[in-house]
């Protein structure tokens, strides 16, 4: 097949109208591209040693000293919004502020909305890495971010999204090149998802509740976490990869009509795949199998994008073998194949059985953000360094391309050990003996199993920062190099005419069939695409109606299944005191390594109890079923343990578990609790439709009192005498622990107290 290759000016939208007018000068604004590359640099060099960091607390968790703002459960979602949020989306704004000017022929519209956006972002990235390490989370995966920062961070976007859409709208270029079409899809769609994922009420300035709980909650978190992947980390990279790949290859696009295909597909089907990330949880069925549809289907357009990048390289493959640049983005490219394969591998209800809570996931993760959305980044960081700081090149093309080979190096050893690991927790949790029970009944002999895996991640990760330390340390020099002042280029092209060539239908080509089949081949060459890259504006709405469209069919469901929840006679809301300690565990970030929700599987009943219900979370705002174990489930944990093994287990988890990797969580015994918070957090949840009567809230602190009175009288009964912290007495009332603990002590016991009044209905039968 011969590709439909176009060339560069038309690849570039660089179309001119016969009818145009008088050239109009401009200039770019490439020190905003500059603020945002050093941004990428310094934020990525942050996530990467925080990431390392919380990897070596899971094999020596000594490492937190003591301190609360260093445990894992608050670092890790630190870590992924550095990440995801810091590095990636400076990177991508970078991206964007560099090619948007050029492939429009105008500058960007506002110089005053571009530096908002940049010192808006950089505080709510500030703002995260404060409020994160104090216990300040909404505990929702990628959007952990209380209230205000959300507020703050909606602004901001949508004062990128005005200077973006306002810059195509004054453009001088007839036709938007497809990375415009991806950097609008991003734009609009993470709007839409930040937005209707982080709908909550207040209850303070650093606490709020999720409108929505339990099935509905989960279900509207991953249309958002999944999609967050979809449109943050994968729509605007695919812009950058389809603006840069052919610059720095110096080919065409192979194929148009390709990335028109890629483009609408990927937009569509990716929306609808969320659900796969709730497999055999207390979802319903047919949203599962949703899931797991869109997501098989989200092959074609995936390796569509990949085969189109790729095979832009025709022609220039031997380049790759001098070029850094180029073996960054073959690579970034190759691992986008792996991952979009690996993903709807994933979403497979059979595979998913087996790699749901474990490691595997985190390997699949991490291909992704390093091995895509990294090397990408670092190939494009390499490309504009000599054009942004105007030097003849880079500082040293070695240092860029021993870069490569510890990054290259460094993602393989990290990424095979957790896929080692993953599969290895997979298959001990499930084991059976022939006599039917569990092979691995005791969690920690799985977490002792994998420990030198997560000994090669280490060094994995050890070694993509050193790579990471060689591109800064490069970019240094290539900056020092840098003339005394910029030069400033000014560039001319005609304002846009109102008089164009209107496009116009090419003749068929096939002949002795229908006229349907004729106009379907007249169709299939995508002619009347051309008309859409025209109408900014048009393409904006249809790219909006084609993520809405799909996302309705998901979110009209999730209004609606709070209702459909089949409701347990004995599940209540939690006591003033079980919430108050509720929230002390989300703010801890428990969530990060214990899920609470059993799958109706024969090893996890075995080893954890009945099977999760719908109707057990309808007043958990928000949820909190987990996507990890790396310590086991507590969803049937109230009534395991006694008051005393729980507070020594916090003070010192290997003096009741041998082999836990648990930091010690002694500043819960030591900080006071705040009972004075609990009838503003009880209002709150009131609003939401919690069954709390105003007098519940009145008498809400005495509850909680009595209730902490009682746990420290077992305490002491248990243990025989108080607990001694540095020599003095603790009175564990007055703590936070004995929140936690009221919590822990509630999980599951709904069920239980179930199973009891039916035992007493029978015998009252009986009788």
């Amino acid at each position: 097949m011969t590709p439909d290759r176009t060339t560069d000016a038309t690849a570039q939208g660089d179309e001119r109208s016969p009818a145009a007018g008088a050239l109009e000068r401009f200039t770019y604004d490439d020190a905003i591209v500059r603020l945002f590359l050093v941004a990428t640099m310094a934020w990525g060099l942050v996530a990467f040693l925080a990431g390392l960091f919380i990897a070596l607390q899971l094999v020596r968790p000594e490492l937190s000293f003591g301190l609360e703002f260093l445990t894992f459960g608050r670092l890790r979602p630190l870590h992924t919004n550095a990440a995801i949020f810091a590095f990636a989306g400076n990177g991508i704004f970078a991206a964007i502020y560099y090619s948007t000017p050029r492939l429009c022929k105008a500058a960007m519209w506002s110089p005053k909305l571009s530096r908002f956006h940049f010192w808006g972002w950089q505080a709510i990235i500030v703002a995260a890495a404060i409020t994160l390490p104090l216990g300040i989370s909404q505990s929702k995966e990628y959007a952990e971010l209380e209230w205000p920062i959300d507020i703050a961070i909606a602004v901001v976007w949508v004062a990128f999204g005005i200077n973006f859409m306002m810059t195509l709208v004054k453009r001088r270029e007839r036709h938007m090149y497809v990375a415009l079409w991806f950097y609008i899809a991003t734009i609009v769609t993470v709007a839409v998802l930040h937005i209707f994922n982080n709908l909550v009420v207040p209850a303070g300035m650093f606490k709020s509740y999720s409108i929505y709980a339990g099935v509905q909650d989960a279900f509207m978190q991953w249309w958002y976490g999944h999609n967050a992947v979809a449109f943050f980390l994968t729509t605007p990279f695919l812009g950058l990869m389809y603006y840069f790949l052919p610059k720095a290859a110096g080919r065409p696009v192979f194929s148009y009509r390709l990335s028109i295909i890629h483009f609408w597909s990927l937009v569509f089907i990716y929306i609808w795949a969320g659900p796969h990330h709730l497999h055999y949880t207390a979802t319903p069925e047919w949203a599962m199998t949703l899931g797991m549809v869109f997501s098989l289907m989200l092959w074609m357009p995936s390796w569509g994008g990949m085969i189109n990048g790729l095979l832009t390289l025709r022609g220039a493959w031997h380049k790759v073998t001098t070029d850094p640049v180029l073996k960054f983005f073959v690579v970034a490219i190759t691992f986008y194949g792996m991952s979009t394969f690996e993903g709807p591998l994933l979403s497979i209800k059979a595979v998913n059985s087996l790699s749901h809570y474990t490691d595997w996931t985190i390997a699949h993760v991490h291909s992704g953000a390093l091995g895509w959305n990294g090397f990408m980044t670092f190939g494009m960081i390499y490309w504009l360094a000599p054009r942004l700081f105007q030097t003849n090149g880079l500082y040293s093309t070695k240092l860029a391309t021993m870069h490569f080979w510890f990054a290259t190096v460094g993602i393989l050893l990290y990424i095979v050990s957790i896929y080692v690991a993953g599969i290895t927790q997979g298959l001990m949790w499930r084991a059976l003996t022939p006599e039917g029970q569990l092979a691995y009944p005791d969690f920690v002999e799985t977490t002792q199993r994998i420990m030198p895996f997560y000994w090669i991640r280490v060094l994995g990760g050890l070694m993509f920062i050193v790579g990471a330390v060689f591109m800064i340390y490069n970019l240094l020099r290539t900056w020092s190099m840098r003339p005394k002042e910029y030069a400033i280029e000014v560039h001319e092209a005609p304002a846009l005419s109102s008089s164009f060539r209107e496009e116009v239908a090419p003749a068929p080509t096939i002949s002795g069939v229908t006229d349907y089949a004729q106009r379907m081949s007249v169709w299939s060459t995508l002619w009347w695409h051309r008309r859409w890259e025209r109408l900014p504006m048009r393409f904006t709405v249809f790219t909006t109606l084609a993520v809405v469209a799909a996302s309705l069919f998901e979110i009209i469901p999730t209004f609606t299944i709070r209702a459909d929840v089949p409701r347990i006679a004995t599940v209540g809301p939690y006591t003033p005191l079980e919430l108050v300690g509720r929230d002390l565990y989300v703010g801890e970030g428990c969530y990060n390594c214990h899920s609470q929700q059993i799958r109706p599987m024969l090893a996890e009943t075995k080893r954890y109890g009945e099977y999760s219900k719908p109707g057990e979370s309808i007043y958990d705002h928000p949820f909190q079923w987990g996507s990890r174990r790396i310590g086991p489930d507590l969803a049937r944990e109230g009534g395991k343990q006694s008051v005393q093994w729980h507070v020594l287990h916090f003070q010192n988890p290997l003096d009741v578990t041998p082999g836990s990797i648990m930091p010690s969580y002694g500043h819960l015994i030591e900080r006071d609790l705040d009972y004075t918070s609990i009838p503003l957090r009880m209002r709150a949840m009131q609003v939401l439709g919690v069954p709390y009567l105003d007098a519940d809230i009145e008498g809400g602190v005495d509850a909680a009192k009595a209730q902490a009175d009682a746990l420290a009288a077992a305490f002491l009964e248990q243990n025989g005498a108080p607990l001694v912290v540095d020599g003095k007495p603790v009175d564990l009332s007055k703590k936070r622990v004995i929140a936690v603990i009221a919590y822990l002590e509630r999980l599951g016991r709904d069920l239980t107290l179930e199973a009891e009044v039916a035992t007493g209905d029978a015998a009252q039968g009986g009788e």
